[in-house]
């Protein structure tokens, strides 16, 4: 990779970096301001709403957005740019076809949904406007897949600034002025926010289309065979896993319910899913921008046969994410009792979280696998595994959950995440002819475990020092054991600031 393209990689990450932060950082703070007006129970209703939506979407979006990003960059590769046009109606003409069909299938089957999954009635009018709005954020999904096929990175992040900011705004003021304390009205007010962000941000991404692209010549009958033969094996593919994971969802608090010691399962799924899982996210936007970034660099490498380069940069992704996982674990399981209180003012979001945080390297590292196995063209592979492993945790939830509670919910989450992992890595070593570095993953681990013991030893303190400082001192023996054993290198410390200094004089 010559000095010019790994500046653009490094400037992208950065941005993608900062910006996937600082939306991320809105989000979770939405969350605890959300978290304080409804509650658990409100969080967890909340979130089997927002589960329904994100399938409702993935059928009506029937696999668009990748295919008007793709069909866009092939007219860009060809230096056809006047060619985007028939490519941009017809992928309109196509989301608004599918996604009018799942808007009527949602409408119809609200009610159904709202008495038998869900909890009640007061879910049915979410769940119709998550119906309403599902053209306008399907079309929205159009607009973005062009813009990433058009290397427009920096208008996508404002956009996507726009539309945090405009959800943020409007179901804010819901909340205030009408929804009150009610669970139904603020879910409601949540959905009408979403909808109205993402009608401003269709809008702005198409009036910043507006004179991209040259006029067409002559107009061009929209490619609609390519389109079919692009979208439809990906829409099969989204709808399967997405169904399933809905699935999952909705499951949860309804077999939850039948363990003898759940109090509450709504507010048990909501402290999972509204307030632990954010949490144990926040710090992956590092990992993946990295990743979605380098995407684009192993297929060319894959295209151009480089089998050493690929190696190279398996064996530097593989272990910056794990190092970069384990530093995020260590930080989250020795603060955890303290960030809960300090963020949700709740007792039961600290242990969730210090239970789930070990977990996090495979989280983190698995996420990077399926990254780069999509740069080297192993997209189908990932599918088949994400559907068996969906299709396990939906089975394992069934028979798990009624008789062991959260705690079984927890052994089936990381039996199949390890599961996926361990196919996946497997799959990637095999087509990337890369090596696993297995004695420097184990002494990084063995020195994350001595590092983590030594932070029980420490006084617990509340609110902000007692996740500042046990989470320093985490680091701080992480870094000293890393040292000795050789865990982190000279070279290591050399290649990111080779890094830092070609940004520094590309800027």
């Amino acid at each position: 990779m010559n000095e010019k393209k790994g500046s653009s990689i490094v400037r992208g990450t950065l941005l993608l970096t900062a910006a996937n932060l600082l939306l991320r950082l809105a989000g979770m703070s939405f969350q605890v301001y959300l978290s304080g007006r409804i509650g658990a129970a409100g969080i967890g209703l909340l979130q089997l709403i927002l589960s329904v939506k994100t399938m409702s979407f993935t059928v009506g979006s029937a696999g668009i957005r990748t295919c008007a990003m793709y069909l866009s960059a092939e007219e860009f590769g060809r230096n056809r740019p006047q060619g985007v046009h028939a490519v941009l109606s017809g992928c309109f003409q196509y989301s608004l076809t599918c996604s009018i069909l799942s808007l009527f299938l949602l409408w119809q089957l609200a009610p159904w949904l709202a008495e038998n999954w869900i909890g009640g009635p007061a879910a049915i009018p979410s769940l119709r406007v998550c119906a309403m709005i599902l053209p306008i954020c399907c079309l929205y999904g159009v607009m973005t897949g062009y813009f990433t096929a058009a290397g427009r990175i920096g208008d996508l992040v404002g956009v996507e600034f726009l539309e945090q900011g405009c959800a943020m705004a409007v179901t804010f003021l819901l909340l205030s002025r009408w929804a009150g304390a009610d669970a139904g009205r603020a879910c409601l007010s949540v959905v009408l926010g979403s909808g109205a962000a993402a009608l401003a941000a269709y809008r702005a991404l198409r009036l910043l289309h507006r004179g991209a692209l040259p006029p067409e010549q002559k107009p061009q009958k929209p490619p609609y065979r390519r389109i079919l033969r692009i979208a439809l094996p990906l829409a099969v593919a989204d709808d399967l896993r997405s169904g399933l994971n809905t699935i999952e969802n909705l499951i949860v608090p309804k077999r939850l319910a039948r363990f003898a010691g759940t109090a509450d399962a709504l507010a048990d799924y909501g402290v999972l899913h509204g307030m632990v899982f954010p949490v144990l996210m926040f710090p992956a936007a590092i990992l993946f921008s990295l990743a979605e970034l380098l995407v684009p660099e192993f297929s060319r490498c894959a295209a151009g046969r480089r089998t050493p380069r690929i190696r190279y940069l398996v064996r530097r992704g593989l272990r910056v994410s794990l190092l970069f996982s384990l530093c995020a674990a260590g930080v989250l399981f020795a603060g955890a009792d303290a960030l809960g209180e300090l963020l949700y003012h709740d007792q039961a979001v600290g242990p969730a979280l210090r239970l789930y945080a070990p977990l996090i390297p495979l989280l983190y590292t698995d996420a990077i696998v399926d990254a780069v196995c999509k740069g080297l063209g192993q997209q189908n592979a990932n599918a088949r595994y994400n559907l068996l492993t969906s299709f396990l945790d939906v089975s394992f939830l069934w028979l798990l959950l009624p008789q062991y509670g959260l705690n079984g919910y927890y052994l089936s989450f990381a039996v199949t995440h390890l599961i996926n992992f361990c196919l996946s890595l497997r799959r990637l070593l095999r087509v990337s002819g890369a090596r696993l570095e297995t004695g420097l993953s184990l002494r990084a681990l063995l020195c994350a475990g001595a590092a983590g013991w030594s932070v029980t030893l420490l006084p617990k303190t509340p609110g902000l020092r007692g996740v500042l400082l046990p989470g320093a001192w985490y680091l701080a023996v992480l870094f000293l054991l890393w040292t000795l054993l050789r865990v982190v290198r000279w070279g290591d410390l050399l290649w990111l600031r080779g890094l830092a200094q070609r940004h520094g004089r590309r800027t």
